[in-house]
């Protein structure tokens, strides 16, 4: 095929000895089966802003730090050159986000870095060396079903306790190889603690996910893992091995306001009452 040209520099910089062809087209980038020596690998072309679909990309970028105070300074002014960086950093997210997780222990494709707007990183295949299916293509027993939704889970509250949620999980950023399921397409990670919008889009994320495995265990659908997750994050008990159920208790008993008000008055006259007392003490001595 015709070499595409935002993947050139890399050819001729010795990054790509051959694109083999495109793998994907969607809202934010184009990905290529290219060549590395003897490896098949993946580039991923980021579209520029104008030409992404991705929508209210605002809420992704928010809380997240950007060391040079020059940088941040012209992304706030939204100058040419802070619309430059802002693109860079939007792309840089995925690498660092693909880095942090594979630390923590999160399936990811592996990282090769990102070169003017292009992200090398593994393609990811199945036994036979053909690209890997999304999850969206692949059907599932039962029992299959319900052991990759907990692997899933799992590799959700890794993020969690990473930092990181993913903002836009679904069975479509989801592959399957031989050993399970593999987490792509993060530009859009957010930072769980710095994020307002962290705590929907995790519920979001993980609803996503259980609607997709109930199709193969109805069980799934009753499940309030987003809750318990989150519930436990808050709490400061989101540990990498904490054991999930599904369950959730939401509380239902509405606060007692007039009740606390009536026991902060009878306070407050109980204390008035005694300053009278000790004043008329200390009048009659």
């Amino acid at each position: 095929m015709k070499t595409p040209k935002r993947l050139l520099p890399l050819i001729e910089d010795g990054l790509i000895d051959e694109v083999i062809g495109q793998l994907m087209s969607g809202k934010e980038a184009t990905v290529y089966t290219v060549r590395c020596g003897e490896e098949l690998r993946c580039a991923k072309v980021y579209k520029e802003a104008m030409k992404r679909s991705f929508k209210k990309a605002t809420q992704y970028v928010e809380g997240r730090k950007v060391r040079n105070s020059r940088r941040a300074r012209a992304m706030e002014k939204g100058s040419k050159y802070g619309r430059k960086q802002q693109e860079e950093t939007w792309q840089n997210a995925e690498v660092d986000a693909l880095y942090l997780l594979a630390n923590a222990g999160v399936r990811v494709p592996k990282p090769y870095g990102c070169f003017d707007g292009v992200l090398l990183m593994e393609l990811v295949t199945d036994g036979t060396g053909a690209v890997a299916p999304r999850l969206s293509d692949v059907s599932m027993s039962e029992e299959q079903a319900l052991e990759d939704h907990a692997l899933v889970m799992h590799y959700v509250v890794l993020m969690l306790c990473a930092g990181i949620v993913h903002g836009d999980l679904s069975e479509f950023n989801v592959l399957v190889d031989d050993y399970g399921p593999v987490i792509i397409d993060l530009p859009q990670a957010v930072d769980a603690s710095a994020n307002n919008h962290a705590e929907s889009m995790l519920e979001r994320d993980v609803n996503n996910m259980t609607q997709y495995y109930g199709q193969f265990a109805p069980e799934l659908l009753d499940s309030q893992y987003a809750k318990e997750i989150w519930a436990l994050y808050e709490a400061g008990d989101l540990k990498p091995g904490v054991e999930l159920n599904g369950n959730f208790a939401e509380a239902t008993e509405l606060s007692d306001v007039d009740g606390v008000l009536e026991e902060i008055k009878a306070v407050l006259f109980e204390e008035r009452k005694r300053q009278e007392r000790q004043a008329e003490d200390q009048e009659s001595s």
